[in-house]
């Protein structure tokens, strides 16, 4: 199926947009042979005539996506009529993606976050071994269940990836801003800081403000009440910093307890891909898009769509 899509991909990209087979392959992450044979076979198999017989839905919107935004890259996938598989949705999208930028840009390293859809992510991933490779989390975690996980999120990454296994063993927030003062000022919190933002890729997904989101439900130090978050203007977080609608920090004690790179370190990483879905999570995604905080998007059909009307 995967390959499937992929010649239709192609083929899109040579007759519709006019890229070259070059093109086609940088933006695609494959050699140019492999564009060439799939560019044959959708001719030979009659994908393509005068118009596409069988288009790939998310095509024009990932287009549309990546010039609005100034994307690297975008994947659009469809949505599913059952809202419960759109994780599973997602992270089969997210696998084809970084199996195809792993291959074509061997990274030295990527830091990972958590959440659901990453689970999904890495249980789609084409095993591989690349012993060279270190993967690392990215944020504190909390130890219940394994999509808020990092343990297990980071370990799932390095197993089928056969790399290195880098952890980060801190809860997402510090009781205070100066208990994380007097964690981070620790050499080795220094380092670790230092380390995850020097990584060739990282690999997120963002919360919402509702009740659907993880961090919301487990995640928040006790006594931390998410509509004084949604007050001072939160409309969800990434790395569990919480922005507002542009994409700013804000004004709340919770980002300085927050045990994660600082937005501006994090925004050095050249290759940041976000991957997120759903109705709930239409604003966060938007506030970063609209930032710059993705190079890469990777989202379903309808958050799509949400995108391009309201950003």
């Amino acid at each position: 199926m995967e390959s499937h899509e992929l010649k239709i991909r192609a083929a899109w990209l040579y007759h519709v947009e006019g890229l070259t087979q070059a093109q086609i392959a940088e933006r695609m992450y494959l050699t140019r042979r492999r564009v060439n044979e799939f560019l044959a076979a959708a001719l030979e198999e009659g994908i393509v005539r005068v118009s596409f017989a069988s288009p790939l839905a998310g095509m024009e919107l990932e287009s549309r996506l990546q010039e609005r935004f100034g994307l690297e890259a975008a994947v659009v996938v469809p949505t599913p009529a059952d809202p419960q598989l759109l994780h599973q949705a997602l992270g089969r999208g997210a696998a084809a993606y970084l199996d195809r930028l792993i291959q074509a840009r061997k990274p030295r390293s990527i830091g990972v976050g958590w959440g659901a859809t990453l689970r999904e992510t890495v249980t789609n991933m084409t095993p591989a071994s690349e012993p060279g490779m270190e993967l690392r989390s990215m944020m504190g975690g909390l130890t219940r269940g394994s999509e808020i996980n990092t343990f297990e999120i980071v370990r799932a990454f390095a197993q089928v990836l056969k790399a290195q296994c880098h952890y980060f063993a801190a809860p997402i927030y510090a009781e205070s801003p100066q208990s994380r003062e007097a964690i981070i000022t620790q050499s080795v919190f220094e380092r670790i800081f230092r380390q995850t933002c020097e990584v060739d890729i990282s690999y997120l997904s963002v919360g919402d403000v509702t009740r659907q989101s993880l961090q919301v439900r487990y995640g928040l130090p006790g006594g931390t009440d998410v509509g004084d978050l949604i007050a001072v203007g939160a409309v969800g977080d990434l790395l569990g910093h919480y922005i507002d609608a542009g994409g700013r920090p804000v004004a709340h004690p919770l980002n300085a307890q927050v045990l994660a790179p600082d937005l501006t370190d994090y925004l050095k990483i050249p290759c940041r891909i976000v991957a997120s879905g759903g109705i709930h999570k239409h604003a966060i995604l938007t506030a970063t898009v609209r930032a710059g905080l993705a190079t890469a998007l990777i989202t379903d059909e309808e958050s799509a769509r949400a995108l391009l009307a309201g950003g």
